[in-house]
């Protein structure tokens, strides 16, 4: 029961004793009267029966606790769902793309996208789509391929187009002046958001970077048909029948990034690691680093190419591949599990060894596993021209005769002696230790790919243009967040990880509502779980409850 007082058109107030029945209908219980409001003594004695009677019904009570509860129900059953949005990765991530410079880009659409893609990964139609279901920002799928198409803005793909505008060719071949309204120059994306990424790799690494790290991967496109950029070529993602492009990318210490480039889907891994280190090298003007890179770089060329350019570098080598010269020298080592060992090569070259037992049973497995599909091949008779090749586990074939084909047993148990032998080429004076300790960290670069492949969903590719690819290949601005969110938990050992992290900000929410009296519109983040509460506080400067 609650105490309801009501004006009446005589000008007096009516006190009445209601109760709520379980259908939420409201009963009179009893009336008291009325009187004047100017009255305060007649409206004191008729609110103190009408208490009074209350409290001899039911007990002590507060009658204002059941107007001000009503009040609440009528503002919450005016509410609407364009008034509650999704806040936490705006919130949670948008604290971090400032935290690390991005917030000079003064361009609200690259923040959501990029924000997007760090929780809500997809293609560009699908996040315009839940931008505007969930964040109530209202982008169209045009406006959104036109932003790509500034954020990698091609000169000479402007100057090809401005050409063909031109009207014809004047006397004496000059070119008369387009009539055509001037294209107006795009803001400078791309150079910005880079120079800013590797202002955060100073910042996380030191000024002087010592070490860098490069490799390559495939991005497929859902396509049919190849054009200039992408092309069918040796696919790491084993969509051998799908166009590709590489992705060539420069990491320091940590995975933080320094760079990088794409390239056409059928080029040769070993002629990209040069141009794209010269390039950075010219464009930030860092020092001579250390780099490091896998056995699918080494080349004579990129060794050449290095050494001329002053560059010390730790290469990933294949003991088997090496002259009969060097192997016969490896093998006459006698390598034990957890040797190291190194051999002088040309110069200040050196070739340093290990020998793990891990690394041994994969080798064997592989070479047992390759030998199995030889042999299920030449009993099915299935043996084709393509086979008869020294790529790969064909090298076991031998051809006898003039058509007669086997497999050499004796090559295959040669193999086994360099079993678990793993090799690295260097130039640098570290110790055998620290060069294979150096080389492991490639895992960094392993791991951007593998957080841009799967967590990121930067592919497939579903643009045609190369400038809407290259803007599409730039939100990997949100891989370095990514890194900057796991630097925050892992200083403070939360147990939050930066894929539950991605989770959890998807049920943060927050209501924007007007109020009835002043009309003023307020925007208040709703409570949060324990777990949200402590993501906050780490990432969100000066967070507190409900702001």
């Amino acid at each position: 029961m609650f105490v309801r007082k009501k004006r009446n058109k005589s000008g007096t107030v009516s006190v009445f004793v209601l109760s709520t029945t379980k259908f939420r209908k409201q009963r009179l219980v009893k009336s008291f009267g009325s009187a004047y409001p100017n009255d305060t003594a007649a409206m004191e004695n008729l609110m103190q029966q009408a208490t009074s009677f209350i409290q001899e019904m039911e007990g002590p009570s507060l009658p204002h606790i059941y107007e001000e509860e009503d009040v609440i129900d009528g503002f919450v059953s005016g509410l609407n769902n364009a008034q509650v949005q999704v806040a936490g990765p705006e919130q949670v991530f948008g604290a971090l793309y400032d935290r690390i410079g991005y917030g000079a880009i003064r361009n609200s659409m690259f923040r959501n996208i990029v924000i997007c893609r760090l929780f809500n990964p997809g293609s560009k139609m699908k996040t315009t789509d839940y931008m505007e279901r969930y964040l109530h920002v209202t982008y169209s799928v045009d406006q959104t391929y036109r932003f790509l198409d500034n954020l990698c803005y091609r000169k000479e793909e402007e100057e090809n187009r401005n050409r063909g505008s031109k009207a014809g060719v004047g006397k004496d071949g000059e070119q008369p002046e387009s009539t055509a309204p001037a294209t107006p120059k795009p803001d400078d994306f791309k150079p910005r958001i880079e120079n800013i990424a590797y202002s955060y790799t100073k910042k996380m690494v030191g000024d002087n970077i010592s070490v860098c790290f490069y490799d390559m991967t495939t991005l497929y496109f859902e396509a049919a048909e190849e054009d200039d950029l992408c092309k069918c070529g040796f696919s790491k993602d084993g969509k051998h029948s799908c166009p590709q492009i590489f992705l060539g990318l420069l990491v320091a210490s940590g995975g933080n990034p320094i760079g990088y480039e794409i390239y056409e889907g059928n080029i040769s891994e070993g002629h990209t690691m040069i141009p794209l280190i010269r390039k950075l090298a010219s464009r930030f003007g860092f020092d001579k680093p250390i780099v490091v890179a896998d056995a699918g770089l080494l080349s004579k060329t990129n060794i050449e190419e290095l050494t001329k350019d002053g560059y010390q570098y730790i290469i990933g080598a294949r003991p088997k591949s090496e002259s009969d010269k060097v192997k016969e020298q490896i093998l006459s080592l006698g390598m034990k599990y957890g040797d190291v060992v190194e051999i002088k090569k040309d110069g200040d070259v050196r070739l340093v060894l290990s020998c793990t037992e891990k690394r041994a049973k994969k080798d064997a497995h592989n070479r047992h596993r390759g030998l199995t599909r030889l042999q299920k091949r030449m009993a099915s008779g299935r043996l084709t021209k393509q086979n008869i090749n020294n790529r790969g586990y064909n090298k076991y074939l031998k051809m006898e005769g003039e058509v007669t084909i086997s497999i050499n047993m004796e090559k295959y148990e040669a193999d086994a002696a360099c079993d678990g032998i793993k090799g690295y080429v260097t130039n640098t004076s570290l110790a055998k230790d620290e060069v294979i300790a150096n080389y492991s960290n490639l895992w960094f670069i392993e791991r951007a790919f593998r957080m841009n492949k799967f967590d990121l969903a930067v592919r497939p590719i579903y643009h045609r243009l190369r400038n809407r690819i290259e803007g599409h290949i730039c939100c990997f601005t949100a891989y370095t967040i990514m890194l900057e969110l796991e630097r925050i938990l892992k200083a403070a050992k939360s147990e939050i990880t930066i894929y539950r992290a991605q989770e959890i900000v998807k049920n943060m929410y927050a209501i924007t509502y007007t109020l009835p009296r002043s009309k003023q519109t307020k925007r208040v983040h709703l409570g949060m779980n324990e777990e949200q509460s402590e993501l906050c506080r780490l990432v969100v400067p000066g967070w507190r409850q409900g702001t």
